[in-house]
């Protein structure tokens, strides 16, 4: 039932990859001064129906319906507001597992039917076994939108889908190079917390599916990995990447941030002796008070277009990791102010960019920075 804020709300709101290897370090990401006070106790977030209602913004501005699969149906999300083309491979993953995450929280079968209707897409335009992306970092985070899909429908293909795609990565990418890791891409040059972490993650969902204990094996084997070469144990940062040679390459990011945070999270529950829920407290509170700006506003990351997102999958794994961990009293309040800054800043259309400190703009914007206060919005309602 939807109550009459909501109905308020929604009458007042509708009248193949290229990517770039980062090298920015924390210092000069952008997290905008803004015109408001500190954060205060106790910020109320944007309501349940809110969230709802930003998701389907969402879906109005950029959901694409295109034709039957079998008995059901496909579709994707276009890459812009003007509907230039579909989303691309790791993008649109993203996008879905931001619409996994309003599902979670609203429990709404509109939404429950696009996320089916939307991975059909995926397999359509790409197939069930992705060996001919080079991007190991691809693979896991399609697998993982996969393994998620799978926890609310229990359907068998999209198990296998994220199984056998995460069984690739791992046969070609893990080696004992650099004392082991994933490599980024099949040219082998860096290991990088964009393919590892969300990997953790993925295997430990793949051993709550299956019972196959080497997923939980090879997701400790990730993590320690990590741990002695990208997780700096003194300040909570998590590095980018590093090289063939041992060098660090690229500095800390949302994504490396939340994702390093949700692979804690879960590993927590096997191994409680092993400092995984101190170390994602560390993480959390590197990214509070290193990356954000002095009212904890979370950073602008717009020096490429494969940045802009990054902040949905930093709200994914804190806000989850909060829950289950208890944290509530220390992160909510920030975490709250984050939700209500983006919610603040939509346009016209209901859409929310990724720089929650100005007003979104009504004539363009992407559908991965958009991800961001929908991923926000719905997360806090985990706490």
């Amino acid at each position: 039932m939807r109550n009459s804020q909501y109905l308020f709300l929604l009458t007042l709101t509708f009248s193949a990859c290229i990517k770039k290897e980062l090298s920015r370090h924390p210092g000069t990401l952008s997290a905008k001064s803004i015109n408001s006070n500190a954060v205060a106790a106790s910020i109320v977030p944007p309501s349940k129906g809110e969230a709802l209602l930003a998701m389907q913004c969402y879906n109005n501005a950029f959901y694409h319906q295109y034709g039957t699969y079998g008995p059901s149906y496909k579709a994707y999300y276009y890459s812009d507001v003007t509907h230039t083309g579909r989303m691309d491979f790791w993008k649109q993953a993203e996008a879905i597992e931001t619409l996994i995450d309003a599902y979670t929280i609203n429990n709404d079968t509109d939404l429950r039917n696009k996320m089916v209707y939307l991975y059909n897409g995926m397999r359509d335009a790409h197939g069930l076994l992705w060996s001919s992306n080079i991007y190991n970092d691809d693979i896991i985070w399609g697998a993982l939108m996969c393994i998620r899909a799978f926890q609310i429908t229990n359907d068998g293909g999209m198990k296998d889908m994220a199984k056998n795609n995460f069984d690739l990565v791992w046969s070609r990418a893990w080696d004992t190079n650099l004392g082991g890791g994933l490599w980024w891409t099949t040219a082998n040059n860096t290991k990088n917390a964009c393919v590892n972490a969300p990997a953790v993650i993925c295997a430990i969902y793949l051993y709550q599916a299956t019972g196959d204990a080497s997923y939980r094996n090879k997701a400790k084997m990730i993590m320690d990995w990590m741990i002695s070469k990208l997780y700096v144990a003194g300040t909570g940062e998590v590095k980018g990447a590093i090289n063939a040679a041992g060098t660090i390459t690229e500095g800390a990011r949302t994504y490396t941030q939340g994702t390093f945070i949700g692979a804690c999270n879960l590993l927590h529950s096997y191994y409680p002796s092993n400092n995984f829920k101190a170390m994602a407290v560390k993480a959390m509170d590197y990214t509070k008070n290193s990356m954000c700006n002095a009212q904890g506003l979370l950073p602008d990351e717009y020096d490429t277009e494969d940045c802009q997102g990054f902040k949905s999958i930093f709200a994914r794994w804190a806000c989850q990791f909060v829950r289950d961990q208890h944290y509530q009293s220390t992160y909510a309040d920030w975490l709250n102010y984050n939700a209500t800054e983006a919610w603040k800043y939509r346009n016209s259309s209901g859409l929310m960019w990724a720089q929650w400190w100005r007003r979104t703009p009504d004539n363009y914007v992407n559908s991965f920075e958009t991800t961001c206060g929908v991923a926000m919005m719905n997360g806090v309602w985990l706490l």
